[in-house]
């Protein structure tokens, strides 16, 4: 068996290594990190000398400036101020008929989609620009669409000249018609007055049962050239109306969130380009208990303190109350710890405000939600609107 080590710490002095004694059967070589691991803890066991220039007490070499500073700075004390608003407005209990959950700021998604196939040729924004609604964002090239286009407009131009030749048609048929009951009708009193055979009157009958078929003709042909006109135009006005949709416009105003696409690349149907943020329909989901949710009205006004910038209170509204409980989910915590079903209540950033700080708008932003069970009851100080100047 192997003796066992002892450090003497009547040969030790601070700042130096222990002498460690070894059994006379063997000697053990400890690693230099087990030595100085060693050397902390005994030198843990004494005190450690003050010199000029430290804080008494410590390992750490403090200036003794710093260390007995005077009252804090007005930046420190505001910041303090701000913790404790935070601290308070964060615990559990709250004034009587104010209600609050945690929730996180979000906005309506708008996806701008290729509606037919091509290769995207420009894409003239980024991932946070503003756009304004109408606002053209991308440019899909189709040639073989703007080929059938040229067909198109073609087939027009053809279907018109046979129009017009159908109407000249028309009139030398009726002009032969014309002229065919004419004779038609003069031989029939020559027939009566035995000046002409009944051959020629039957002759006659026959030119003008020709001329009037072929003035029946004529109009049908006009007919089927207005149709060419109108299936022609149809072609037209659809090929054109791919044309504009492969032009991307913005629906709405709002910032762009997502670049799903580059320029060059080929898209398909239905495959999203950009995904933008309406700026202008900003809200924040909250989850509520029955007790709570159930006297809430849509149009009530709520309180908004977002965790980045708690020092603020952002006006919104109720637009939303669920009329089917529902365990909230995992990504809200509430003071019952999703024990209860809860109600999802939706509150919405009052428009003036987005309109005034839109750019300072951010999604994704955790922040707490607060409602009042009736309207008599006041807002607390903490909770009255605060906006930045």
């Amino acid at each position: 068996m192997m003796e066992a080590m002892t450090v003497s710490r009547s040969t030790l002095k601070f700042g130096t290594r222990p002498v460690i004694k070894r059994g006379p059967r063997m000697s053990v070589r400890l690693p230099a990190a087990a030595v100085l691991l060693a050397s902390a803890l005994v030198a843990g066991a004494f005190p450690v000398p003050q010199s000029a220039g430290t804080s008494r007490g410590g390992s750490l070499l403090i200036p003794a400036a710093q260390a007995q500073s005077g009252a804090p700075s007005p930046a420190a004390r505001a910041q303090s101020a701000v913790q404790t608003l935070i601290a308070r407005l964060r615990g559990r209990t709250m004034p009587a008929g104010i209600a609050k959950s945690n929730g996180r700021i979000e906005a309506t998604q708008v996806d701008v989609s290729a509606k037919y196939p091509g290769r995207l040729a420009t894409l003239t924004v980024d991932e946070g620009d503003e756009v304004m609604a109408g606002q053209v964002v991308a440019t899909i090239s189709d040639p073989e669409v703007e080929a059938q286009l040229r067909g198109a407009q073609a087939q027009v131009l053809g279907s018109k000249k046979a129009m017009a030749a159908a109407e000249a048609l028309i009139v030398q048929r009726n002009s032969d018609l014309t002229f065919a009951r004419t004779d038609l009708e003069r031989g029939k009193s020559l027939l009566e007055r035995g000046n002409i055979t009944q051959q020629v009157v039957d002759q006659r009958r026959n030119k003008f049962e020709d001329a009037e078929a072929g003035y029946r003709a004529a109009i049908e042909q006009r007919d089927q050239a207005q149709f060419a006109i109108k299936s022609s135009e149809a072609d037209v006005q659809r090929l054109e109306a791919v044309l504009v949709d492969l032009v991307l416009v913005s629906p709405r105003n709002g910032r762009v969130q997502y670049r799903l696409a580059r320029a060059g690349e080929v898209v398909v149907p239905g495959q999203r380009v950009l995904t933008i943020l309406d700026l202008n329909d900003v809200y924040m989901t909250i989850y509520l208990p029955a007790t709570d949710a159930g006297k809430l009205a849509v149009g009530d006004e709520a309180r908004i303190i977002a965790d980045p910038i708690p020092e603020y209170v952002i006006p919104a509204t109720v637009s939303f109350v669920a009329t089917d409980a529902q365990f909230t989910p995992k990504s809200v915590e509430t003071a019952d710890e999703r024990q209860k079903l809860m109600f999802r209540v939706k509150l919405q950033v009052d428009p003036k405000v987005l309109a005034r700080y839109h750019r300072q708008v951010k999604t994704g932003i955790r922040g707490i939600g607060f409602v009042r069970t009736s309207s008599s009851i006041a807002w607390p100080d903490d909770l009255v609107v605060k906006l930045p100047q």
